[in-house]
């Protein structure tokens, strides 16, 4: 797996992934940069977000309980002191339609417990804490 992240102006970089991909960049007016692209500790929750949604869909398709509607969405809090790192992180997984509570929650299980990478690796340095929703 390959990234890599190219200075374009001032705050502004273009990442780029091995497979290819590319995304904008920035930081905030405070430190140079001028709100254009994503701040890469944004990046590290976006993939947690994507890491379990992915997890806990495809888990839910197996099981042929597929949602109407499926989101997932995270928080997390920062220590004080440099380094800033995550020391808390929520995820909330937020669903719609007829999925039977206690597959919704083996599908998260599985996700945290042995499929998410990025789980596995933030939840060595925070603290991680799982619910589920239903609209």
């Amino acid at each position: 797996m390959e990234a890599s992240a190219i200075w374009t102006e001032k705050m502004k970089f273009t990442g780029t992934a091995g497979s290819g991909h590319n995304l904008a960049m920035d930081a905030a007016p405070e430190v140079g940069g001028e709100e254009t692209g994503f701040r890469p500790k944004e990046l590290v929750l976006q993939g947690l977000a994507g890491c379990t949604a992915m997890d806990v869909m495809s888990i839910l398709r197996k099981m042929k309980h597929e949602p109407e509607a499926f989101r997932v969405e995270v928080s997390a809090e920062q220590t004080d002191d440099h380094p800033k790192v995550f020391k808390k992180i929520h995820i909330k997984y937020i669903v719609k339609g007829n999925v039977p509570e206690d597959k919704l929650k083996r599908a998260i299980d599985l996700s945290k417990d042995q499929y998410c990478g990025v789980s596995a690796m933030l939840g060595k340095t925070a603290e991680i804490t799982f619910e589920s929703i239903y609209e």
